[in-house]
């Protein structure tokens, strides 16, 4: 299928005149799109873009676009358009093998299919199954017929010259001599033949070889368990190998009438209750931290696609933007996922269910209301109650925090990291899997969340 093709689907392709936007035209010709409209999104005009009727939009993210994305807003929100975004930095240096995966991850996209394997391997475990009956019936086609009948006739007219002169009278076997049975009678003969009657058994000549001798009479006097037994004999209770009287202990006297001592007293009569239990951080609902950075918008946006409707924890979105400008960040978020989308702002509580995306200059703090946001920026992982939290690496997390969420994980936070297809930057993650924590893609990673969140 190539880009001139009518029945490709058609492509509208915003973004600045450069390196990025060329990478990206080849991307959607070699991925099988069709490309109806390519503007820099700072010049489109929104008739333009009507006109080109495009069903999908692949748009190349950078902080001098955002501005007109904004304005565009309500052209790209069209429910038949599918929008795509690409990160214009990445796509500029992305190359080679790398460059190969993402334009089958486009052509999956365009197609609608879920087959982003190289092409060819798909196929070769098929086709070298498939070969295999074939080439066992063609060698079984081609194998020479063994030479039967030669063998057969020679053994037939060996057999025949030597059975030629056999006589079957003169090998008659001679017959066996029985024995004479007795004659076998039915039930009512057996009735009517008189009964043989046995000669009487003779006892043995003496007596005394066959039968022990006689038991002596018994004794049938009663003896008396009160008189049987001599008096001298004592009682067993008081043997003893020691003498008790070495051993005894004077009672020490107890003066019955002595006061309690003072400190006893004082405590005796005071009013004592137990200690009140404040609410620990356990009980406090924690948050989710989601770590981003080059590559990471991708993989958020596949994370927050993932959580239900109704995730039980706020998601804190940290993804450092050239520009800051968040605002945009939030309204591409809101796209991808069900829960409510905001930019976090000090004093305001978290609640749960909502997603929060996180200036640069902002940080958290735990009262006992429960989390909030404060205009301090500090230490997230240090506020956040770990048994009730989590944390999740994406691509482009940066690695000199690993140490802080392994400790994190250590206090009881759950912990993963993203790998495989679509991490372009692992170097993170990759930590996080060889310390044995949950790594996976974005969609194996919210399904996680959701069911360890679900507590």
């Amino acid at each position: 299928m190539y880009a001139t093709d009518d029945s490709a689907k058609p492509v509208a392709l915003l973004a600045r005149i450069g390196a990025a936007r060329d990478r990206l035209r080849e991307a959607v010709a070699a991925a099988g799109g069709r490309i109806v409209l390519e503007e820099d999104p700072n010049e489109l005009d929104a008739a333009a873009f009507d006109a080109a009727a495009p069903q999908v939009v692949l748009v190349a993210l950078e902080p001098a676009v955002e501005d007109a994305l904004e304005r565009l807003e309500t052209v790209l929100e069209a429910p038949h358009l599918s929008l795509m975004f690409e990160e214009a930095e990445l796509a500029a240096r992305r190359e080679g093998w790398e460059a190969q995966r993402w334009i089958r991850h486009l052509a999956a996209k365009l197609q609608g299919h879920h087959n982003v394997l190289p092409p060819g391997s798909e196929s070769e475990q098929v086709e070298a199954t498939s070969a295999a009956p074939f080439a066992a019936e063609s060698a079984w086609q081609q194998a020479p017929e063994p030479q039967r009948d030669a063998a057969l006739n020679f053994e037939l007219e060996q057999a025949a010259a030597i059975l030629g002169d056999w006589q079957p009278d003169a090998h008659q076997p001679t017959p066996v001599a029985t024995e004479d049975r007795p004659e076998v009678l039915d039930f009512e003969q057996l009735i009517a033949a008189p009964v043989a009657v046995a000669a009487p058994v003779q006892e043995p000549a003496t007596r005394s070889s066959a039968v022990p001798p006689p038991l002596p009479p018994l004794d049938t006097t009663v003896v008396d368990a009160d008189t049987a037994l001599p008096k001298s004999a004592g009682d067993f209770h008081s043997w003893s190998l020691l003498e008790d009287d070495g051993y005894a202990v004077e009672p020490v006297a107890v003066d019955a009438k002595k006061e309690q001592a003072p400190v006893l007293a004082s405590l005796l009569n005071s009013d004592l209750s137990l200690v009140d239990i404040e609410a620990g951080a356990d009980d406090v609902n924690g948050a989710v931290l989601l770590l981003a950075g080059i590559g990471g918008p991708d993989a958020v946006r596949r994370v927050l696609a993932g959580l239900p409707e109704d995730f039980q924890r706020p998601v804190l979105v940290q993804l450092r933007l050239d520009g800051g400008r968040y605002a945009n960040l939030v309204k591409q978020m809101a796209r991808a996922t069900v829960l409510p989308v905001a930019l976090a702002d000090p004093g305001q509580p978290l609640l749960a269910g909502n997603v929060y995306i996180l200036p640069d200059a902002i940080g958290l703090e735990l009262s006992g209301a429960g989390l909030s946001f404060s205009a301090d920026q500090n230490d997230l992982l240090s506020v956040m109650p770990p048994a009730r939290s989590a944390v999740l690496m994406l691509s482009g997390a940066d690695a000199a925090l690993v140490p802080q969420v392994l400790a994190f994980a250590g206090k009881g936070g759950w912990v993963a990291g993203q790998i495989g297809e679509g991490c372009y930057d692992p170097a993170a993650a990759s930590q996080l899997a060889v310390a044995e924590m949950t790594a996976g893609d974005p969609e194996y990673l919210a399904a996680e969340l959701a069911v360890h969140c679900a507590g």
